[in-house]
């Protein structure tokens, strides 16, 4: 039996989303605000901390700041679910473009469920008012520079610094990877918007 496109592209974001919850439950269920679990040395830590909405530990404020936040990010998720149906029904969308899609939308909707469940799950705010779990630490390069050096001389630096999750991994890369390998299907599309006459 052959499975469509639109049935592939839902089973992949619902595995990715799947991922994502179980991992994010596991930290919150087992590890306290702040403990760290080395995985290979200093270099990959689970780091478990909370945010209030935005990838890699970005803060957008609380109480309007977060509102607004979680209100834009349940306007985005419907509109790339309109774009990548609307991508479907054309029989000759690559399917890179598609499988980029489905890993920023399943992005969105796994740091979504956060805001809107985790709240309300463990007690502690109202709906769309819940914080996003991240742990996943790279802290590859943790320094101090030489006196010497030109104009950040004794600073205390670490790469790479943001903690984050895998929700906005599959931001991250979805959109890296569009950007990279399907930058000619958008571009396209946009000149073949330009040749359509004007009504």
């Amino acid at each position: 039996m052959k499975v469509s496109k639109g049935t592939r592209i839902t089973i992949l974001v619902v595995l990715l989303l799947i991922i994502d919850q179980v991992v994010k439950i596991l930290v919150k269920m087992n590890m306290t605000l702040g403990q760290s679990i080395p995985v290979f040395g200093k270099w990959f830590q689970i780091l478990f901390i909370e945010n209030n909405g935005m990838a890699f530990g970005l803060q957008f404020g609380e109480g309007w700041g977060k509102l607004a936040l979680s209100l834009c990010r349940l306007v985005l998720i419907v509109l790339i679910i309109i774009y990548v149906r609307k991508l479907l029904k054309k029989p000759d969308t690559p399917n890179g473009v598609l499988v980029g899609l489905a890993a920023i939308l399943c992005g969105a909707i796994g740091n979504m469920i956060d805001s809107m469940f985790y709240g309300l799950i463990f007690d502690y705010a109202p709906f769309l008012y819940g914080k996003v779990v991240d742990m996943l630490y790279f802290p590859l390069i943790d320094t101090t520079l030489p006196a010497n050096f030109p104009i950040w001389g004794g600073r205390h630096i670490i790469f790479f610094r943001p903690i984050f999750n895998i929700a906005d991994s599959c931001i991250t890369c979805g959109a890296i990877y569009l950007l990279i390998f399907q930058w000619k299907f958008f571009a396209r599309s946009e000149s073949a918007k330009e040749k359509m006459p004007a009504n």
